[in-house]
């Protein structure tokens, strides 16, 4: 298979999804001929035109209910918020149009549209453009929201996003924009609503995703490596729905859990993790659950401070030895 980056995998996806489905249109600022701000709509303008590429202003919760209007009158819209950090202007087109219009009008219309969104820190983007805010989205009925961890999950899950009958937020990250992997070539796609087992071991769980997940492998193959412990990694990939069957089936093989995340610690999606393994694998557990996660503040400009504020693959380490030792 060959290897290509993160984000040339979403630009496979989107022109793959354009050339088999004629309803299919981008919405957004700068995915034409800009490209995009990083690159993902790169080449599309001129290949599909203004037609298939809707230029917006900056008006991200106007843009969106345009987004959430077009695919009730059965085209697919992909709607790009810029940075993940803006999801919180299309709130009100999120959560209360696009996740309840289905089921206000008894099953009579869906919103099969996609929101894109590229979350995280990438070096001094500073307070509002580094967020991850998964944990304004996962508790919202209605929606689905995924977040590809590499290049094959960046193209599968978005192929399937926009096929879905269902209003699907896909949360990229901007640190895995350049990483490069294998990606399978032709009309290939991955299911929404399963985690995948990246790593298997016996000795602990550790529960991640998107650039939390390589950070976690490279973590597991440590301790394989210098302490002859097999940790077990599981990549959440969909936070809404969560697969359950696969994370409980780990939790109760190990025996101890650590979730990882590069969100805020408080309130995101490794409490809910944390929280629904206590409740239904407690027999099993054999030490409190660990949670990794940003400090709960802003993230700063400074490269050192930001560094200060994410998680390090030191704290999982820390995280691990601290359970593994209980």
């Amino acid at each position: 298979m060959p290897e290509i980056y993160y984000s040339k995998a979403v630009n496979e996806a989107l022109d793959e999804e354009l050339a088999r489905d004629p309803n299919v249109i981008l919405i957004g600022e700068d995915i034409g001929l800009y490209g995009g701000a990083f690159g993902a709509t790169k080449g599309l303008f001129e290949k599909y035109g203004a037609e298939r590429l809707w230029e917006t202003p900056i008006s991200e919760n106007s843009f969106t209910g345009i987004g959430v209007g077009a695919a009730m009158l059965g085209l697919r819209p992909v709607v790009e918020i810029m940075f993940m950090d803006f999801v919180a202007l299309a709130l009100d087109q999120i959560m209360n149009s696009a996740g309840k219009l289905h089921y206000m009008y008894g099953g009579q219309v869906n919103v099969p549209m996609v929101i894109r969104t590229p979350g995280g820190a990438k070096g001094g983007y500073g307070p509002s453009h580094s967020q991850t805010l998964t944990n304004l989205l996962v508790g919202v009925p209605g929606i689905k929201v995924v977040a590809p961890s590499s290049p094959a999950q960046a193209k599968g899950l978005l192929k399937s996003a926009i096929r879905d009958e269902n209003p699907v937020v896909v949360v990229e990250n901007k640190r895995l924009y350049p990483k490069k992997g294998e990606v399978p070539s032709g009309d290939w796609t991955l299911p929404l609503g399963k985690a995948v087992v990246a790593r298997e071991g016996d000795s602990l769980t550790i529960a991640a995703y998107s650039s939390m997940t390589p950070v976690c492998l490279a973590v597991a193959e440590a301790f394989a490596k210098n302490a002859g412990i097999e940790i077990e990694v599981v990549d959440l990939v969909s936070l809404q729905p969560l697969d359950t069957e696969t994370l409980f089936a780990s939790v109760r093989k190990t025996g101890r859990l650590v979730v990882a995340e590069e969100a805020c610690l408080t309130g995101g999606v490794a409490a809910e993790v944390a929280a629904l393994v206590a409740e239904h694998c407690m027999d099993s557990l054999e030490a409190p659950i660990a949670r990794v996660g940003a400090k709960d503040m802003p993230i700063p400009s400074a490269l050192q401070l930001e560094q200060a504020v994410l998680v390090q693959p030191q704290d999982v380490v820390a995280a691990v030895k601290r359970v593994l030792e209980y």
